[in-house]
């Protein structure tokens, strides 16, 4: 249980090296508000409309829905975990592969969160850019970061939760008006549930469909730090609304269902990507289309600036705290965004992102194979040690099933084409099993260091 772990490490506002106390766990509305920020990317709709027209509609939505199915049963899985620990991604993975995997865990994590705020905060800059010319696309970068940064100077308990609160109700308010105004534009017009392929849609489209949403399981990661925030007496409320099925809903299939409707309705819009989808808002929409745009890009924006800073900050601390805390790795976080914004560097990011994704997928099988067994309570008692003093360097288990499932995907990935597309089941597969079956044999001291 979270209040009995002990915990000699330094404390800080948003717990970066130790369990989220029970005294410091929030209510389940306001825990809602923070998570559900991260909705609303115009990610997931440029994904929905993506698929649609790569595999057709109707494949689209059934993988959506496979995928909301299993994402709200892995994550229920995982909330509960995090609820009656209190741990983060960086201090459960120190009980899963040791002090220096868990680093490289953190660092993967640290780097997606990044990636993600590169993408979105691009999304914002360009709509200023477009809406007003007068200012260049870095100025309009460096302004997005600046707003950016100190919005996560205060924490999850006291600040974002009220924030993206406020912001909800306008992110589904511009769904609703985006919706209308292209009807009385355009008209209405059943297109968007008839798109795909020229050569019309391939049989088992619907897997390559749910497939790709296993690459962005780093969902799963940013779960595992939110659900920690939540009390115990709520954990069946977070378990099936809060981080399960009704979040995913959203997520993945009404954001999916609006792409398609755009991609439809809209014309001459050409090659799907996040900036055509924001200048088919700001055609419609004009001025308060970038607000629309801004309000989802800042809720999200949120999310991966907050997760970025606080596992940088848990990254360095395994080789000694610095001395500024998270509001210095906020600023750090800000300047790599920045910087990446003004390179052209988003191939190298998706190429990335496609094997990070892949890293992920066996992290979160391996997370999954831990929790679901008893094995670790037999060895090291009801306790969960995570203290890095008190936890080897390498815990051989978790890293041969991480990097086994990781190099099996990474293989399939290169192959291309079909085996591509196996390369995150296989990974999940081949970790959950690699990892269950070596619990069998696993020893104390791959946990603990030696009493």
């Amino acid at each position: 249980m979270a209040g009995t772990i002990a915990a000699a490490e330094a404390d800080t506002l948003d717990y970066s090296n130790r369990a989220v106390p029970p005294d410091a766990r929030m209510p389940r509305m306001a825990l809602t508000m923070a998570w559900w920020a991260v909705c609303s990317a115009v990610f997931y709709i440029v994904v929905g409309a993506a698929l649609a027209l790569g595999f057709g509609t109707r494949n689209a939505i059934i993988g959506m829905v496979l995928s909301v199915i299993a994402y709200g049963l892995i994550n229920a899985v995982l909330s509960r975990f995090a609820i009656r620990t209190g741990l983060s991604v960086a201090l459960f993975s120190r009980v899963l592969f040791g002090n220096v995997g868990a680093g490289l865990a953190t660092l993967i994590f640290c780097a997606t969160a990044i990636y993600y705020a590169v993408f979105e905060g691009s999304v914002i800059a360009v709509g200023i850019h477009t809406i007003f010319p007068s200012v260049s696309y870095a100025i309009a970068a460096l302004i997005v970061v600046l707003y950016s940064v100190p919005l996560i100077f205060g924490s999850i308990q006291t600040w974002l939760d009220k924030f993206n609160g406020v912001l909800l109700p306008f992110y589904i308010l511009g769904l609703v008006v985006a919706v209308g105004l292209a009807v009385a534009e355009y008209g209405y017009s059943d297109k968007w549930l008839n798109l795909g392929p020229a050569g019309g849609p391939p049989a088992n489209g619907w897997w390559s469909c749910f497939v790709y949403y296993m690459g962005v399981w780093v969902l799963m990661m940013f779960t595992f730090d939110y659900a920690r925030f939540g009390r115990e007496e709520d954990a069946g409320y977070h378990a099936f609304f809060n981080f399960g099925m009704p979040f995913y809903v959203m997520v993945f299939l009404v954001s999916g269902l609006f792409g398609m409707f755009m991609i439809g309705t809209v014309p001459d819009l050409g090659t799907v990507s996040e900036v055509t989808v924001l200048l088919a808002l700001l055609k419609l929409m004009g001025v308060w289309g970038l607000l629309f745009v801004w309000v989802t890009q800042t809720r999200i924006n949120t999310a991966n600036y907050y997760l970025a800073a606080v596992n940088m900050e848990a990254l360095v601390q395994l080789f000694g705290k610095l001395p500024f805390g998270r509001i210095g790795w906020a600023v750090v976080v800000g300047v790599i965004v920045y910087l990446l914004m003004l390179a052209d560097v988003f191939a190298y990011l998706l190429q990335a992102l496609a094997y990070q994704g892949i890293f992920v997928v066996a992290w979160v099988a391996v997370a999954m194979a831990h929790i679901l067994s008893d094995r670790y309570r037999r060895l090291a008692g009801d306790t969960i040690e995570y203290r890095s003093s008190h936890v080897p360097a390498f815990n051989p288990l978790g890293l041969v099933a991480w990097f086994a499932g990781a190099a099996i995907g990474i293989v399939l990935h290169l192959f291309g084409g079909a085996y591509a597309e196996l390369s995150a089941p296989a990974t999940a597969v081949a970790a959950f099993c690699i990892y269950t079956v070596g619990l069998t044999f696993a020893r104390r001291s791959w946990f603990l260091v030696a009493d």
